[in-house]
């Protein structure tokens, strides 16, 4: 069986992209184009590489930024969608795939962050395998406030959307690909949080916590599984 080939889009900035590649090239297990899309770095026109899926990483931007990188990859997103590629968009990717696609995203007026609870409902083969209440690391202060049409909501906590489908794309918006020294170093870098608080995610960084979070990555398994059905290789 041919191994799956994917394009990781890094929307990652300066200081976390060497984080961000070794996390989802650790859970994915296929072959990875990686495009560091936030340094202008763009995948080729959807179609010519033969991509069997696509996976979109999470980022300090905000989708709504004046940012011409963040709208390129929005109208790539949006033609792979349509040509019938699976997509997984992550935090970042999560909203800007559910722009791409007619959603709309904007500025929470607060901040999740930590080791958080968050239950799938419906059925999704996305989260099978993976108890109805899971334990992740989550860090956003952007929401999906309104899914495009067609769209079903997948997973959700007291904060809201934490993940949706249309068709052969998901979103979800916490981390599943998050280590613990990654939830680290992303926490201490929310100096606008206050020391306080930051010293209380810190504290709730631990080994524990993060085995429960490990049970969350099985939904890369779930993706590559579905990546096979939807698209088979020879």
């Amino acid at each position: 069986m041919a191994r799956l080939r994917l394009a990781l889009l890094n929307a990652s900035l300066d200081g976390t992209r060497a984080d961000t590649s070794r996390n989802f090239r650790r859970e994915l297990n296929a072959d990875l184009a990686e495009f560091t899309v936030s340094d202008g770095r763009f995948p080729p026109p959807v179609g010519v590489e033969g991509f069997d899926g696509v996976v979109v990483t999470g980022s300090g931007a905000s989708t709504y930024w004046d940012a011409p990188w963040i709208d390129e990859v929005r109208e790539w997103l949006r033609e792979a969608y349509e040509r019938g590629l699976p997509i997984l968009g992550v935090c970042f990717g999560h909203q800007l795939l559910a722009s791409a696609l007619g959603g709309t995203v904007e500025a929470m007026g607060d901040f999740e962050i930590g080791y958080r609870e968050v239950r799938h409902v419906g059925e999704t083969p996305l989260f099978e395998g993976i108890d109805e209440r899971f334990t992740v690391f989550t860090t956003h202060g952007d929401t999906v406030t309104a899914l495009p049409e067609g769209a079903t909501v997948i997973a959700e906590n007291d904060y809201g959307l934490h993940g949706f489908r249309i068709g052969h794309a998901f979103g979800v918006q916490f981390h599943p690909e998050y280590d613990a020294e990654t939830a680290s170093t992303v926490t201490r870098s929310k100096e606008f949080l206050g020391e306080e608080r930051i010293e209380r995610v810190l504290a709730g960084i631990t080994d524990e916590n993060y085995a429960r979070a490990c049970e969350a990555k099985r939904l890369f398994e779930n993706f590559t599984e579905h990546v096979r059905r939807v698209r088979p290789r020879a």
